[in-house]
């Protein structure tokens, strides 16, 4: 379940035949060479941090010796644009026969920390940081769709990307078929088509937290040959990495648990390098094709990392999302304390869901953790339990019952957003769900007296203090 994984032990009497030969450099418990000292007898600083483990990795992966000033911390590259060293060097650039920087709208080197220290916490091979969550999903599906074609999609999935998909995608002619029953096979077989180009789905949707059989999904997924894309933002690598269960692309909207702070907006996509473009049934011509130009695909230059190329030349560099290099700074910061809030987050929604659950004014409670609910044993096998800290609950009285409620919250913020430091709430059928039919909200089980927690890291007293005065 957890982010943190202890290192193995190194053996304490190794053979002798084991040692390293004396003319060999030397190697530390991770089998890699020791660095050699500079001319000060000192070790030179680690960059590589495969191998060691996620609290380590949350704090220093990312980091490069490009730097020459001293500074401890990554600098914030304010720039739009980058020299080019020479004719043929902007020309390489251009090609990608080069891995210099072009242009800040497709990288820059702050966002680039925030990029390589979120591919090392999922077990990705690269990733790429953009303006939103919605900017995320966006790119990520543009880079396998096209006019005509379709997605399918798990039902419960956070209000905004419903939106998303059935406005703007819509517009653009790309149609999505919902799954509402994920375990479903046959469902899921009547629902996959010839023009089904990716699977989506959340770990952990918002609000229900009724969880995803992520295992399930992606056997769904490699079956038809269709690569799978999973939003983790309520989970984070943290509590769950999908590439391990068998997603192909992640996405996130960073601006929660990632940063944590709820000072700035972003969006992840990481590319697992798993899905195989050339062996696919479906088309999937931005990645298998030669450009117009007539350059080689991305797949015949890039390989594994075809994909994460084209969604970043192709889709974000021409759609424009492109991070901020302070909203970068600001997501790479926030990323090195995650496994410390997120250990306070679980901890605190596990024990106020608990609470609320035999509270005689809530009329029920929808956290997987609770023994009984539907997918308690799915949350037991997936997140030891503890399947996030953002859930619903719904209190007596309807509407009114959840104004009155949210009216006398103190210690919650009563405001959109989640997954900072702040516990907040919500009322989703007036607010997130309100441009959706009464019908819809009824069968998405958006009832009138449903709130949505998003718990933080204060004191759990505190916290519980503060929602039995609301609900008095």
């Amino acid at each position: 379940m957890s982010g943190e994984r202890e290192h193995p032990e190194p053996e304490q009497n190794a053979p002798e035949q084991n040692a390293p030969e004396q003319n060999e450099p030397e190697q530390n418990e991770r089998g890699q060479n020791e660095p050699e000292q500079n001319e000060r007898g000192q070790n030179e600083p680690e960059y590589d941090w495969a191998g060691y483990g996620f609290a380590t990795r949350q704090v220093h992966a990312g980091e490069t010796d490009q730097h020459t000033s001293g500074a401890r911390i990554p600098p914030i590259a304010m720039t739009a644009g980058y020299r080019f060293d020479s004719f043929d060097d902007a020309r390489g650039r251009f090609s990608g026969e080069a891995d210099g920087l072009i242009y800040s709208r497709q990288r820059n080197p702050s966002g680039a920390v925030a990029e390589r220290r979120i591919a090392s916490l999922e077990g990705g091979l690269e990733s790429i940081v953009v303006a939103s969550g919605q900017a995320a999903i966006t790119a990520a599906l543009f880079a396998l769709v096209s006019s005509g074609d379709r997605f399918v999609s798990t039902a419960s999935i956070y209000s905004g990307t419903r939106i998303l998909f059935g406005r703007s995608f819509a517009r653009m002619g790309v149609g999505v078929d919902y799954v509402w029953n994920d375990a479903d096979e046959a469902e899921w077989e009547r629902q996959i088509g010839p023009s089904t180009k990716a699977i989506f789905t959340e770990t952990i949707p918002n609000p229900k937290n009724d969880i995803v059989d992520l295992d399930y999904v992606a056997r769904v997924a490699a079956r038809h040959k269709i690569p799978l894309v999973v939003d983790n933002t309520i989970a984070s690598p943290y509590l769950i990495r999908p590439l391990e269960h068998g997603a192909n692309i992640v996405v996130h909207s960073s601006t929660k648990f990632l940063s944590g702070h709820g000072a700035a907006l972003s969006g992840t996509i990481v590319d697992g390098g798993t899905f195989d473009w050339a062996g696919a049934d479906r088309a999937y011509p931005l990645i298998t094709e030669p450009a117009p130009s007539g350059a080689r695909s991305y797949l015949d230059r890039f390989g594994p990392t075809a994909y994460a190329r084209a969604a970043r030349e192709a889709v974000v560099n021409d759609i424009g999302p492109a991070l901020s290099p302070f909203n970068s700074f600001l997501l790479h910061q926030g990323i090195e304390t995650l496994s410390v809030r997120m250990r306070q987050h679980l901890e605190n929604a596990e024990t106020i869901a608990a609470w609320l659950a035999t509270h005689e004014n809530v009329e029920s409670v929808d956290y997987s953790g609770l023994p009984d609910a539907p997918r308690y044993e799915l949350a037991r096998t997936l997140y030891d339990g503890r399947p996030g800290s953002v859930f619903a609950v719904t209190v007596k009285g309807g509407e009114n019952g959840a104004r009155r409620f949210l009216n006398r919250l103190r210690v919650f913020s009563h405001m959109t957003n989640i997954g900072d430091v702040r516990s907040m709430a919500l009322h989703p059928a007036t607010t997130t769900h309100s441009s959706f039919s009464a019908e819809l909200r009824e069968r998405l089980g958006i009832a009138p007296g449903l709130v949505r927690l998003s718990v933080g890291i204060e004191d759990a007293g505190d916290l519980i203090a503060d929602l039995e005065w609301a609900l008095r």
